[in-house]
C-alpha cells in the first residue's frame, strides 16, 4: 500500500489503509505490506505526499485484521539499530498472533537519510551493514543471545523477549545480482525481486548461482515480484489510470518512443483482468518466480479493486 494520496481528510486515511488490508484478507492475499519510507518514494508520487511511519501501522493493522501476514516493503536498514528491530518485529509477531514476517534491505533513498539525520555511505557501506545486521537479527528472531562485534554494529548477549515463535520468517528486498541476492541465499526465507520483467531471467539464474556457492537449495528460497498493477473492469479505463499515473511523474507515453514506452512500462501490467492476468502470467510467473507483491499505485484504495486482483492472481499462483 505505497499510495495514500487519497482525495479525502487525514481522518479518513489510516481507516482506508484498513480497509485495504481487510480487502487483502478477504481475498486470500498472503501478506499486507507498507513502505518503511518518511518521505513518497519518487517512483510513487511527490516528496511530500502523506506517508506513514510503518511499524507503528503495521501494529495497529495486527488488532484490525486476523489472517493476513503483515510486513514492511522493506525494512530500511539503516534506519534502526539491528536489535532494536528484531524487537519491533517480534512485538509485531506477537500482537499479529505470529503473522509478522520481517521485510529488510540495505536502503536505498539518499535524500531521507540526509534530512532525517542518517547515515547514507556508499552501497557497500550499507550492504556490509546490512550483512552485519543480519547475523545479529537472525538469531535474535531464534530466540538465541547473541554477541556481535562487528566494523558498524556492536551488541552484547542482546536478549529478545518475548517471542511467539523460532520461525519468524526473514524476506529480503532487493536487485543486486552479486552482494544483495548472496545475502538472500545465506539468510532469507523469501527474495522479492524489484526489477523490469524483461531482467527476471537474468536475475533468476543470478540466484541460482549465489544459492550454489553458499551450498543452499534453490528450492527452499521463495521468490516472488514486485508489479506495478494498473487493474479495473473496463480495461480502457485501467489503461487511462496508468497514463493519468506516468502524466504525474511527467512521462507521457504518446510523446515516447517504442524504446522508452517499453522501458517505462516494463514493470507494468495493465488492463482488464484477463489481461492483466496473462501479462503477469508469461512475463513472470513463467520465467521461473513463485509469486506477486501487488503494487495498485493508482487505485488500490478504491473498494473493490483489491478484491478483484486477488480473484484475477490467485488461480495463477495456486495452479
Amino acid at each position: 500500500m505505497p499510495n495514500l494520496s487519497y482525495s479525502a481528510p487525514v481522518a479518513d486515511l489510516f481507516p482506508t489503509v484498513v480497509a485495504q488490508a481487510r480487502e487483502a484478507e478477504s481475498a486470500g492475499f498472503d501478506a499486507a505490506f507498507m513502505m518503511d519510507h518518511f518521505y513518497q518514494a519518487p517512483n510513487v508520487g511527490a516528496l511530500d505526499e502523506p506517508v506513514i511511519e510503518a511499524y507503528t501501522t503495521l501494529g495497529a493493522l495486527a488488532t484490525a485484521t486476523e489472517k493476513i501476514q503483515l510486513a514492511a516493503l522493506v525494512t530500511g536498514n539503516t534506519y534502526r539499530n539491528p536489535p532494536m528491530l528484531a524487537k519491533a518485529v517480534s512485538t509485531l509477531d506477537v500482537a499479529s498472533g505470529g503473522r509478522a514476517v520481517l521485510g529488510i534491505g540495505a536502503g536505498w533513498y539518499e535524500l531521507e537519510h540526509q534530512q532525517y539525520g542518517y547515515e547514507f555511505g556508499t552501497i557497500t557501506d550499507r550492504i556490509e551493514r546490512l550483512d552485519e545486521a543480519l547475523q545479529i537479527i537472525v538469531p535474535m528472531l531464534r530466540g538465541e543471545r547473541p554477541t556481535f562485534d562487528g566494523k558498524w554494529y556492536h551488541v552484547e548477549t542482546a536478549i529478545n523477549e518475548p517471542r511467539i515463535r523460532d520461525t519468524l520468517p526473514i524476506l529480503l528486498g532487493g536487485t543486486g545480482e552479486k552482494k544483495t541476492f548472496a545475502l538472500a541465499a545465506r539468510f532469507a526465507d523469501h527474495l522479492n525481486i524489484n526489477c523490469g520483467a524483461s531482467e527476471l531471467p537474468r536475475k533468476l539464474d543470478a540466484l541460482d548461482a549465489r544459492c550454489a556457492e553458499v551450498g543452499r537449495d534453490r528450492s527452499n528460497l521463495e521468490t516472488s515480484y514486485l508489479a506495478f498493477v494498473f487493474i479495473d473492469k473496463n480495461g480502457d479505463r485501467a489503461r487511462q489510470l496508468q497514463h493519468n499515473y506516468l502524466l504525474s511523474r511527467g512521462i507521457d507515453l504518446s510523446k515516447s518512443s517504442d524504446a522508452e514506452c517499453a522501458a517505462t512500462t516494463d514493470r507494468m501490467f495493465c488492463g482488464a483482468p484477463d489481461e492483466v492476468a496473462e501479462q503477469i502470467k508469461t512475463l513472470v510467473l513463467d520465467k521461473g518466480i513463485d509469486g506477486i507483491i501487488l503494487n495498485l499505485v493508482a487505485n488500490g484504495h478504491e473498494p473493490g479493486i483489491v478484491e478483484l486482483a486477488g480473484r484475477t492472481l490467485r488461480p495463477l499462483v495456486d495452479a
